[in-house]
């Protein structure tokens, strides 16, 4: 039992910080956010609430640069006030915007929020059980190699996470009769929107490369298309 106690700590620690990080989260959401008045939007969102079976969604602008998109621990729904300036300045359109939309509806209806507090106490763990190991046998070099191993395993989970939330995503705008099409054509142009490039080793980005996105999305909607009904 007391051999467990290690581990049982450093699964608490991560809990802890992981709350303390959505706490701050959220106050900083509250003091920089709105909510989103696009009668363009609403109308699209209004489709996804009929979808869905919900009276209406309700999203917030947060008043950042970056473009971006995300679902806050507490289900809240945002688009940055970047994203939305290239919607408004004809980069984006409604129906690729209203993907996004749908991607981070996807996040809050699987439960990514609560999956994210599990991973990031397990992982926590993990890497300082790794060091621990590690530091027998490469003394300083350690912690160094956990946190990478860790880091890799980090950012495994997240492209999982974004997977399943394209995928409810591209159910969701077929449902409300907007198609995948947008999503798709989104996702060709995130890089020059973001301004990031694909430089990163594949195994280390948080988020699945552009091409890996949209094939994933194309298998969607061949199995969709061949299953039986009923």
């Amino acid at each position: 039992m007391l051999k467990l106690a290690p581990i049982v700590i450093l699964l608490a620690y991560g809990l802890v910080m992981y709350w303390f990080s959505s706490w701050r989260t959220k106050q900083e959401l509250d003091s920089k956010s709105s909510p989103l008045a696009d009668a363009r939007l609403k109308r699209l969102t209004d489709r996804f609430a009929q979808a869905v079976g919900v009276d209406h969604i309700k999203v917030h602008i947060y008043e950042i640069e970056p473009v971006n998109g995300l679902a806050a621990p507490d289900g809240r729904i945002f688009i940055t006030r970047g994203f939305y300036n290239k919607y408004r300045q004809g980069e984006v359109s409604a129906e690729e915007m209203a993907s996004v939309i749908a991607h981070e509806l996807g996040h809050v209806a699987l439960g990514h929020s609560r999956k994210r507090m599990i991973d990031f106490s397990g992982t926590n763990a993990v890497r300082m059980a790794l060091a621990t190991v590690f530091n027998r046998f490469l003394p300083g070099l350690g912690v160094i190699i956990a946190n990478f191993l860790v880091s890799v395993l980090a950012a495994k989970l997240s492209r999982n996470d974004e997977y399943e939330a394209d995928a409810y995503a591209s159910a969701l705008l077929v449902k409300a009769d907007i198609g995948t099409g947008p999503q798709k054509d989104l996702f060709r142009k995130l890089e020059s929107l973001t301004g990031m490039g694909g430089g990163m080793p594949a195994w280390l980005m948080s988020h699945p490369k552009t091409a890996d996105r949209i094939r994933a999305i194309e298998e969607n909607e061949a199995r969709w298309r061949i299953a039986p009904e009923g």
